[in-house]
């Protein structure tokens, strides 16, 4: 577990900006809230890896609430500001891989 801010980040060899053994880039500063756990994870792989049980994407139900997390600033989105922010921290710029949103199916319901 690593702390990004105050939040903490769960999976593989997850650094301070939420990269991971995956997902290294300079651009990979997202982590994702699971609803099964109501953790933080750098990726999909990483929650596959250490938890314990079948991850749960963020429900749609929940979308006002905080679920994806800035690696780079600790800002934490909803998960309609991640989407329309154009793979661009709103809060200090930090561009987003935009390759995560192939990934949304693990994180976000639709």
């Amino acid at each position: 577990m690593r702390l990004v801010g105050e939040t903490a980040v769960y999976g593989l060899e997850v650094g301070p900006d939420t990269r991971c053994e995956h997902y290294r880039s300079e651009r990979d500063v997202v982590a994702f809230q699971f609803a099964c756990c109501e953790r933080y994870y750098p990726c999909f792989r990483c929650h596959a890896a250490v938890a314990d049980h079948d991850a749960v994407g963020w429900p749609e139900a929940r979308f006002d609430e905080p679920s994806v997390l800035c690696g780079a600033c600790g800002t934490t989105l909803t998960a309609p500001e991640y989407l329309d922010s154009d793979s661009r921290c709103p809060a200090c710029e930090a561009s987003f891989n935009p390759g995560c949103k192939d990934h949304l199916e693990h994180y976000l319901e639709r």
